[in-house]
């Protein structure tokens, strides 16, 4: 059985009297150990879809199966409970509290597991939180766990919003636009982070971009356009992030 399924997926909005579609009719598999790229034109649908993964947005028609349960039936405490113990996020722009240090950004993620209880249907008694010293470690960053995010380079700003999105230890991670604001050598750096965190670690990694170099170290492109799937296709032979250029 697939991670994800999801199945004649969409997502409507009303404006005025018009109604449009965000995504329309979406049907993927992901696998779990999968580096997908989701990758298309800005408008085209891709960050809709990654919130509906999320659980931060509902579709308003189809179904959406994490690990053999109907996510898209969720009401919102069972989806807070999903992200808590599922998802772990990565933002373009980092989104770090500047009045907390790198240590204390990760260790958030410590509270954000408890406050959805031990009684949690995903609570398998098996996942543990990962302290935030080592968490921080995975991404090299040790030295500058003290520091604030004023203090940290772009680069160490998105390794350090990665150590607090794996802090939980997701099974899904999903990035938007990681390497969006940063220059091409750290962004490769990131990218084998996350290249990394998926082959090494066995996580399912989504990305969504609009770089279609990025794409370069995926198992799995799927493009997406006018709110549509146009094409899923799997990788052979992905390149190692370290080589890719844009």
């Amino acid at each position: 059985m697939s991670l994800i399924e999801l199945k004649n997926i969409s997502r409507a909005y009303t404006v005025g009297d018009r109604e449009f579609y965000a995504i329309h009719d979406i049907n993927m598999n992901l696998e779990e150990g999968e580096l997908v790229v989701i990758l298309g034109p800005s408008g085209a649908g891709k960050s809709t879809l990654l919130n509906i993964l999320g659980g931060m947005d509902s579709p308003t028609e189809g179904e959406f199966f994490f690990d053999g349960r109907d996510i898209a039936r969720f009401k919102d405490k069972d989806l807070t409970d999903y992200r808590a113990w599922n998802v772990g996020v990565v933002f373009q722009f980092y989104n770090l509290i500047p009045t907390l240090t790198a240590y204390e950004n990760v260790a958030l993620m410590k509270d954000v597991r408890a406050n959805s209880g031990k009684r949690s249907v995903w609570n398998k008694g098996d996942v543990e939180v990962m302290a935030p010293e080592n968490a921080i470690a995975a991404v090299g960053l040790s030295e500058r766990m003290d520091h604030f995010p004023s203090q940290l380079s772009g680069g160490e700003q998105q390794r350090i919003s990665i150590a607090r999105a794996i802090a939980k230890n997701p099974r899904l991670l999903l990035c938007d636009e990681p390497t969006g604001a940063l220059d091409t050598n750290t962004g490769r750096e990131v990218l084998k982070l996350l290249q990394d965190i998926s082959h090494k670690e066995g996580r399912t990694v989504v990305m969504v971009t609009h770089n279609s170099s990025c794409a370069e170290i995926a198992d799995r492109v799927i493009r997406v356009k006018n709110a549509t799937v146009v094409s899923d296709e799997r990788i052979e032979s992905p390149k190692d992030a370290l080589e890719v250029n844009w």
